[in-house]
């Protein structure tokens, strides 16, 4: 715990706001304000401020007079977060809390949704494990089913244009395509360590190798080399934007990683660096790029906007996935569970 600074000398806590306002189970909020450091009791001991988030005491793990670090409790819902210091209670405001829809799964990147809702998600296993279920779907009644076996650790999943659900094997670098039934079949194969899967507005299919190549697979299922990157000690994640960019994130052995911008040429930049083990990408509606990682040392998804700091929109560690559904919510997935989270931002998917 970090020492207290002995700042607070009366006063009710006020909170003036909370970043981010969104958070998993366990996840670390900051609370901005006034009086939210310790204050001294009878001249003597000093006491910590106590967070409380609906009926549950939320840990502090830092407080300042102006700012206060707390800890999502794990069981907790979405609530109202105040204050309490020495028989004073600050303001209450609004903390969305991330709610579960799957565990016991093991994600190794986003999710995909279909057009009836329904969830895919990966059993992936380490490195050459044959699991029982290869991908599961969370269908609309919220029940979590077998979908799919056979596929040696699936890793990348994505919904394609004619409605069916592609996945990538990155043990043996072949892309399947799977029926509605959970009938797989060959799409393409020798795509190296088979990751990110994403489909651009003419129905190519972009795969990429975690080697350092993204594959460009067009409708007729020719194959060509798009672009190549440094490579990535896990995956690569791929989304497109508005625009037709298609952005790229593959963590490595630094601490200053990238997510990368690559135009329909194949030209290749720096969208954003800094970043730490960036994984799952998706962008909104508007054009801007989501990606889960950390940044500055905070750990979730963060949104990167032209010309601004990157800022975090979703508190959680371990974070491997994200994805937007309908109506301004989320999905995120962590190795082993996959939640809804209540964003307001709309998603933007390729037509």
């Amino acid at each position: 715990m970090a020492p207290l600074i002995k700042t607070d000398f009366g006063g009710a806590p006020r909170i003036e706001s909370v970043q981010p306002d969104v958070a998993l189970p366990g996840g670390e909020v900051e609370v901005h304000g006034a009086n939210l450091g310790p204050v001294s009791i009878a001249g003597a001991s000093w006491r910590q401020p106590v967070a409380m988030l609906g009926e549950l005491a939320a840990p502090v793990l830092m407080s300042r007079s102006r700012r206060l670090v707390l800890r999502v409790p794990e069981e907790s819902e979405s609530g109202k977060l105040r204050i309490l210091q020495n028989g004073a209670q600050s303001n209450q405001v609004d903390l969305a809390v991330a709610s579960l829809i799957a565990t016991g799964v093991h994600a190794v990147a986003s999710p995909a949704v279909d057009e009836d809702g329904n969830i895919y998600v990966t059993l992936s296993g380490s490195r050459g494990q044959e699991t029982p279920v290869s991908v599961y779907r969370v269908e609309q009644d919220g029940e979590m089913r077998p979908f799919l076996s056979g596929i040696m650790n699936a890793t990348g999943l994505t919904m394609g244009p004619d409605g069916y659900l592609y996945v990538s094997s990155r043990n043996e670098g072949t892309v399947y395509r799977v029926t509605h039934a959970g009938a797989a079949s060959v799409y393409a194969e020798g795509m190296g360590v088979a990751t990110g899967l994403a489909f651009d507005a003419d129905g190519n299919l972009y795969v990429g190798d975690r080697s350092g190549t993204i594959f460009k697979i067009a409708p007729d299922r020719q194959i060509f080399v798009f672009a190549t990157l440094e490579p990535s000690v896990s995956a690569y994640h791929l989304a497109f934007g508005i625009d037709g960019t298609l952005y790229v994130a593959g963590p490595t052995t630094s601490t200053n990683d990238a997510v990368y911008a690559i135009d329909q040429n194949g030209a290749t930049s720096v969208l954003q660096r800094g970043l730490g083990r960036p994984q799952g990408l998706a962008v909104d509606v508007a054009g801007v790029v989501y990606v889960a990682g950390s940044y500055g040392g905070r750990h979730g998804v963060v949104r990167i906007m032209p010309g601004e700091e990157p800022s975090l929109v979703v508190s959680g560690s371990g974070i491997v996935g994200f994805t937007f559904v309908p109506g301004g919510s989320a999905l995120v997935a962590t190795g082993s569970s996959v939640y809804h989270v209540p964003l307001g931002i709309e998603g933007w998917r390729v037509a």
